[in-house]
């Protein structure tokens, strides 16, 4: 938060709309600008306080254009479906606010944040299969039912669909492409335009 606050010089005045996100990720950030939270139906938290709540699909974005000073995304857009819905998801970003900055895992990190295992990201599907319906660091360390389990194994198995940098330059053509690092690796990649 801190690196997208510098980038951005984020007043209390700033229009955000944070699509796929929540409040937790905004208790870090210094100040807090105007929120707008965009959210499928099932995932809208209405016990947000102090921002506007707004069901609707990334891929189509209920606003007008540059509607929003910025439009902020993180860990979300790879969760959207084939590369067609992300160019949908991106092309409705880039539409909607006069900048934007779009965080997402990067394909090429070893470790797979979603299950929290090494390389299963890079193994066949069969394979993939084979090890997460088995075991996953995600199930050791959040509380969940057997049909959260189903669904999120499912999800990651089936839905999916992480990105490298080269994949999220084609979706924001004309963004910067930033990246996080661990251990000197690129953990995230963030595509931003100030």
């Amino acid at each position: 938060m801190a690196r997208f606050e510098r980038t951005f010089a984020i007043t209390a005045r700033t229009t955000v709309l944070d699509v796929g996100g929540s409040e937790l990720i905004w208790q870090f950030a210094k100040v807090r600008p105007k929120l707008t939270f965009l959210n499928l139906l099932p995932a809208v938290d209405r016990n947000q306080r102090g921002a506007a709540l707004v069901a609707g699909d990334g891929r189509m974005l209920p606003f007008e254009d540059n509607a929003f000073d910025i439009v902020f995304s993180n860990s979300t857009i790879e969760h959207v479906g084939t590369f067609s819905d992300q160019q949908q998801f991106a092309s409705e970003i880039a539409r909607v606010g006069k900048r934007y900055w779009v965080q997402t895992p990067d394909r090429r990190f070893p470790f797979e944040m979603h299950v929290m295992l090494p390389f299963v990201h890079y193994l066949p599907p069969k394979w993939q299969r084979a090890i997460v319906t088995r075991f996953t660091g995600w199930e050791m360390l959040v509380p969940h039912t057997q049909d959260i389990r189903r669904d999120y194994l499912k999800h990651f198995l089936h839905e999916l669909r992480l990105l490298d940098a080269k994949e999220l330059q084609a979706l924001f053509p004309s963004a910067q492409i930033g990246r996080e690092r661990f251990l000197g690796l690129p953990k995230s990649l963030i595509a931003f335009k100030v």
